[in-house]
This record gives C-alpha cells, structure tokens and sequence, in this order.
C-alpha cells in the first residue's frame, strides 16, 4: 500500500514539475514572441496610468511639492522686485515664506485631483502614436502626454487650483489672501513718491494661471522619472503588460 501511494505522490510530482516546465516554456515563447498591435497600445497606456498614478500621488502628499527642490513652486519672475527688496516691507520674509508654503500646499491639493483628467486623455492614444513612443526617447510617452493634453489638463485642472487657493489652508488664511497680502503690501510701496522715484514697478500676476502651469509642469516631470523607471528597470514594471512589451525588443531598438 505504502508503494502504491509512493509512486501516486511521485507521479503527481513529476506531472507539477512538467507543468511547471511547460508553463515556463510557453511564457519564454510567448516573451519572444514579437509584438502586436494590441499589446503595445495596453502596454503604453499601462505605462502611462501607472506613471501618473504614482507620479500624482507622490505630489498630492504633505510636502509632496514643498518638500521636493525639483518641482517645488516659488513666487513668479514678475515677483523678483519684492523678493530683492523684502526689508523694505513690513514683515517681508515672514509674508514671502507664507505665501511660497501656501501655493505649494495649494499644488498638493490639486494634485490628487489629477490622476482622472489623466486617464482620460490617455485613452486616445493610437496604434501610431503608440509604436512611436515604444522606439522612442526615454520621455517619449512624457512628452506625447503633454503635448497633446497640457491644454486641456490646464483648463480643467485650473477651477481645482483655483478653489484649491481659495481654502482656508493654515490658520485660517487662504493662498490668495496671503498673496494678496504680500502684492498690497509691495503695490503701496510702489505706488508711493518714495516707489517711484525709485522706479519699482506693480505686481499684478494672474496666481491660478501661474500655479496651475508650474503645478503641471512638475507634474509632467515626475511622470518623466516614472516612464524612464519603467523603461529602464525591470523591477518598476509591475505588470505583466508591461513587462511584455517593455522587455522586448522594441523598446530596447
């Protein structure tokens, strides 16, 4: 009895070991397959939805914009006169430090808004454009993406930011209040004998606009770092989509 169930067990192994092989098989001849049409446009949609996916998320957390040099938001060019001259208002750097923590705290806000606007411009992507960015640079996907969204990301990402600078972030006090602050402060200055005769010219910059293209644009860089991730290391490829067609041949041309 003890034999027979011997060679059971032992013919069930070599039946899962077999199993085992061929699947292993099939997967190797499946990955040297070349690829279709199909799997490309997955794979690079694939791509994209995880890279916004992970690239938003990272922006939409405390400090997410703030804490980060590469994308961190700071005051418009047109600015440059009140930062050069800051001990000429009253609680300059205070203000100025208010305001550059409120519109970054306004960006990570909007950020977690942005994923769907992703998604769905992602969705028209083509079989051409699909094959391009596959042979294409290291930030091919990125700069599809932005190119044939950025309008549209910002029209609808702009009303978010906008209520976003509208909220009562930090002891009650809104991004727009605190620039307004810091703006009324300055355009007083400038607006005096004292502001003339020393040629200081107004500050009057449209904030959402501005904040919304600098928020998309560290957006569009953080998207940039996750595709070469993806490009590049075998571990970032998360899926078996992408690593189907991200270790083929083709994306390695």
């Amino acid at each position: 009895m003890k034999n027979i169930y011997f060679s059971i067990i032992l013919a069930a192994t070599l039946t899962l070991s077999g199993c085992a092989e061929l699947q292993q098989i099939a997967k190797t001849l499946e990955t040297n397959q070349p690829l279709t049409q199909m799997e490309v446009v997955r794979g690079l949609k694939e791509a994209l939805k995880v890279g916004t996916d992970s690239a938003a998320g990272k922006l939409g957390l405390i400090n997410g914009y703030y804490g980060d040099n590469l994308v961190k938001i700071l005051l418009p060019p047109e600015a440059d006169v009140i930062t050069q001259n800051l001990s000429k208002i009253p609680g300059g750097e205070k203000l100025l430090q208010d305001v550059i923590l409120r519109i970054n705290r306004s960006a990570e806000d909007a950020a977690k808004e942005a994923v769907p606007v992703f998604f769905r411009a992602i969705t028209n992507m083509t079989i051409q454009d699909a094959f391009a960015i596959l042979k294409g640079d290291k930030n091919s996907a990125t700069k599809y993406l932005k190119n044939n969204t950025n309008d549209a990301l910002f029209q609808l990402y702009q009303p978010k930011m906008s209520n976003s600078l509208n909220k009562s972030i930090v002891a009650g006090i809104s991004t727009n209040q605190s620039w307004e602050t810091l703006t009324g402060q300055w355009n007083k200055l400038a607006g005096s004998m004292a502001g003339q005769i020393a040629g200081f010219k107004r500050v009057d910059v449209k904030l959402d606009q501005y904040l919304t293209q600098k928020a998309l644009d560290g957006l569009f860089l953080k998207l940039a770092l996750e595709e070469e991730k993806i490009r590049t290391d075998p571990v970032a490829r998360v899926t078996d989509i992408l690593r189907r067609v991200f270790g083929s041949p083709e994306a390695t041309n």
